[in-house]
């Protein structure tokens, strides 16, 4: 039942970040009252520090491949509607100058303000009002939804539920959005952290500690996903952009598999110098660092001549340095996680409106769902993809 001093508005959305605002301003497009509500003291604290302070904030190369999830094909619909190019188009509206890195990653040329100041803007625009520091006690669906606050009653025909996942708790994410799901009914499925450092275990990491800051190409085979880039070794365990790709796919207890020379031939390499007396750790130098060398030939394969090696010792060297195997003892966990992997479940969700299949008026969009990109501005996508979708139905 209505409360004389509710506030009534046709769209509540949790959560000020970047898909929540986004979505806030596509209702607000189509002449819905809009009002955002927030625990933080400020809006899209991740998006700021996103990029290095320049926001990664999509790529060129947006696919459903991009993204992993317990229903693979879940995206598909909401990226073809909501595709690079319309960001992009947003940003030039916006007069934004962004440049692509590597990989087809786009940035900001400025900072990461200027994605912010423009979501406020199109909020604004389109009369949407936002709340800060508005802790959420309690949600429930009557006639209509209500939303009870520490600031007010608020009434609604829709909840969008934009409320992130539960990386980088520093800047004040919790779980909220999945209490919320299973209140309703809705399945959750395993959280972990992604896009995270790798920890060694503790025999690897009394072998390597000496070799923090030491980074290098390299390709990585993990649960089922494989990618190429640097890896760096901490004085924890493993981390760089390669890792933290592979630390999505990771499940405890299992392997990861490093190749440490992509693309090289190693029995070229050997036959080279087959009949002379370069020692090992020598050669290996060419390939690594030469701290990496003297350790890996320490450790794996005893220094010496290369004319003094058999053909099979030289096999046995080549198949470890393509494929070295390490399990890790963990990772670094949500404080140094860039996203949360799982959510959730997608399968509860339409994929053309993202709203739950079994509650009409509760959607769910962004990061709180089982939805995660690989590293590179597909999460960010995401963000603007499933908010956008909501948009046009909350």
């Amino acid at each position: 039942m209505d409360r004389k001093d509710s506030t009534r508005k046709d769209v509540i959305i949790v959560g000020a970040g970047a898909s929540g605002l986004f979505c806030a301003a596509e209702c607000g497009k189509r002449g819905r009252s809009v009002i955002v509500l927030d625990h933080a003291e400020r809006v899209c604290s991740k998006v700021l520090i996103s990029g290095g302070g320049r926001c990664n904030f999509t790529n060129l190369n947006v696919s459903a491949d991009h993204y992993l999830s317990a229903n693979p094909h879940f995206c598909r619909s909401a990226l073809a509607r909501f595709a690079t190019r319309d960001i992009l188009a947003l940003l030039k509206k916006h007069g934004i100058a962004w440049y692509e890195k590597e990989s087809g990653q786009l940035f900001c040329v400025k900072s990461s303000r200027e994605i912010v100041t423009m979501l406020l803007d199109e909020c604004k625009n389109a009369g949407v009002e936002i709340l800060l520091k508005c802790g959420i006690t309690d949600i429930k669906r009557e006639e209509r939804f209500m939303v009870t606050t520490d600031r007010g009653t608020f009434l609604s025909d829709s909840v969008v539920i934009a409320s992130g996942g539960l990386s980088y708790q520093n800047l004040g994410a919790t779980g909220f959005g999945h209490t919320v799901a299973r209140q309703f009914g809705l399945p959750v499925t395993e959280l972990k952290p992604g896009l995270v450092p790798f920890i060694f275990s503790a025999h690897d990491q009394k072998a390597f500690k000496d070799l923090s800051g030491i980074s290098f190409d390299v390709s990585v085979t993990c649960g089922g996903g494989k990618f190429r880039g640097n890896v760096l070794f901490t004085h924890r365990g493993l981390s760089g952009p390669v890792m933290l790709q592979a630390s999505s796919y990771w499940s405890k207890g299992t392997s990861v598999l490093i190749d440490l020379l992509p693309d090289t031939d190693l029995k070229a390499v050997f036959d080279e110098d087959r009949g002379s007396r370069v020692e090992l750790k020598t050669l290996l130098s060419r390939c690594f660092p030469r701290r990496f060398a003297e350790t890996w030939c320490a450790l794996f394969a005893p220094s010496r001549p290369l004319v003094e090696c058999s053909n099979r010792q030289l096999r046995s060297i080549e198949e470890q340095l393509h494929g070295w195997e390490i399990k890790p003892k963990g990772t670094e966990g949500y404080a140094k996680a860039e996203v949360t992997a799982g959510g959730v479940d997608a399968r509860s969700i339409s994929s053309k409106t993202m709203e739950a299949k079994t509650t009409p008026g509760l959607y769910f969009i962004g990061e709180v769902l089982d939805v995660t990109g690989q590293l590179g501005g597909y999460n960010l996508h995401w963000a603007w993809a499933s908010g956008y979708a909501a948009g046009q139905y909350a």
